[in-house]
């Protein structure tokens, strides 16, 4: 697989910084004014006194909402596509891996690559990518196919995520910027409650394309919204190669960024298998599992509100050590099943409501300490959520395989325990200051 993915990565990287240079070249404004990168932490132009559009929140919302369709819609696709194109289940679960192998290496490179790229220009492109990837997706007559357009999409992504958590924090104060984060990726959360299980329906009831044809159709007004509510001329200190490299170069900040992948781990030991346990252990079938599914949904709902409220009161660290501690004592109980229903909807809530609180207060801290360099930051953090999914889903399967299906809730616990011993070094560690713009 790797030989497949390596030179899929070089040409779509190639094709995309051609699109970067085009983009580069037009970033002179109708007035004469040179656009410059966003970045946080740096001075804005005094020039700039626009107030921020009151849509343009929603409007990042949606279009995460749409990205994570993309992303992961494909979990709910994997029977009917593999039947269409004769694959196995492990070829098919394969353009996830794709996806995140792409996502983790192109998403901080573009970003670092595109600093000097006006963010309006740089977000439209990048999301233009991840609409042109749907529909080659919805056309592809190969799995070959299928996995180039789940690396350009994961390219596309990999621009837009990270500039629309950068873009939203700068045009916000400091002690308000976790619950715009929080509402800023309130979509992605919504696309694992409505939108994976609407794609997963439709390729059930009308193919796998139309699947895709559906993500495709929801990028089109999403361009247009970007275009039009991220602001136009923000003049901001740029960020380039030079930057990544300085952010991978410095030990203290990349242990910081670390912690996203150590934590999403832990939760992954145990979330990639949660069907086959609640099968193996509750009997559960199609539809206890989907609804295990949706309450863990509107958990993640409830975690990413609860996780801005609680970072802008209670500051960064205690939040993140609480959720840490909080998992601790949550997933070794699924080593315990099987309980009553009311029980596991219940712990299933709560452990959802944990996992999803932990983004807008590491992207919080992260944004405080990297000064200019946000956006790189942000991309190398988007980079170790797929990282940590890799390794946790990786682990999950060797506990399975060492010591039974009933380990997961074990060992996911331990995984917490070591991402909160993590996070206290990477605390004690953290540079004291953002580096000078």
């Amino acid at each position: 697989m790797v030989a497949m993915i390596v030179p899929q990565l070089h040409a779509v990287y190639n094709s995309c910084l051609g699109v970067l240079a085009i983009c580069r070249n037009g970033t002179v404004r109708a007035d004469g004014q040179t656009l410059a990168a966003l970045s946080i932490g740096a001075k804005a132009d005094p020039m700039n006194t626009t107030p921020p559009d009151r849509l343009l929140i929603p409007a990042l919302s949606a279009c995460n909402f749409v990205i994570g369709v993309g992303a992961f819609g494909i979990i709910g696709l994997v029977e009917p596509l593999g039947a269409d194109m004769s694959l196995s289940t492990v070829q098919t679960g394969q353009l996830l891996t794709v996806y995140a192998i792409a996502y983790a290496v192109l998403s901080p490179l573009l970003v670092a690559y595109s600093g000097q790229v006006g963010r309006r220009r740089i977000m439209t492109a990048g999301f233009a990518l991840f609409a042109v990837a749907a529909l080659v997706s919805a056309l592809a007559p190969n799995i070959a196919t299928l996995n180039a357009a789940r690396i350009v999409a994961a390219a596309g992504a990999g621009i837009f995520t990270p500039l629309s958590a950068a873009v939203a924090a700068n045009l916000t104060p400091e002690n308000q910027r976790a619950k715009v984060l929080a509402a800023v990726f309130f979509g992605f959360t919504m696309s694992q409650v409505a939108g994976v299980p609407a794609s997963s329906w439709i390729a059930y009831t009308f193919g796998w394309r139309w699947a895709f044809g559906m993500v495709f159709a929801l990028t089109l007004p999403c361009i247009w919204l970007i275009w039009t509510r991220v602001p136009v001329g923000l003049r901001f200190q740029p960020v380039g190669m030079r930057d990544l490299r300085d952010v991978i170069g410095d030990g203290r900040l990349m242990l910081a960024i670390g912690f996203t992948a150590t934590f999403i781990g832990s939760q992954y030991v145990l979330f990639t298998y949660i069907a086959p346990l609640l099968s193996a252990t509750m009997g559960f079938g199609r539809d206890g599992i989907a609804l295990v599914l949706m309450i863990s949904g509107f958990g993640a709902v409830a975690g990413n509100i609860m996780g801005g409220y609680l970072s802008d009161r209670l500051g960064w660290r205690i939040t993140l050590t609480g959720l840490c501690i909080a998992q601790m004592c949550l997933m070794p109980a699924f080593s315990l099943l099987p309980v009553g229903q009311a029980m596991l909807f219940g712990l299933v809530f709560l452990w959802a409501m944990g996992s999803w609180s932990f983004m807008a207060a590491q992207q919080t801290r992260l944004i405080n300490l990297a000064g200019h360099r946000a956006p790189v930051v942000l991309a190398l953090n988007a980079a170790a959520i797929y990282v940590g999914a890799a390794i946790g889903s990786g682990v999950g399967a060797a506990m399975i395989l060492g010591y039974g299906i009933l380990s997961l809730g074990i060992g996911a616990g331990i995984g917490a325990a070591i991402a909160l011993a993590h996070l206290t070094l990477s605390a004690r560690f953290t540079p004291l200051a953002p580096p000078p713009s």
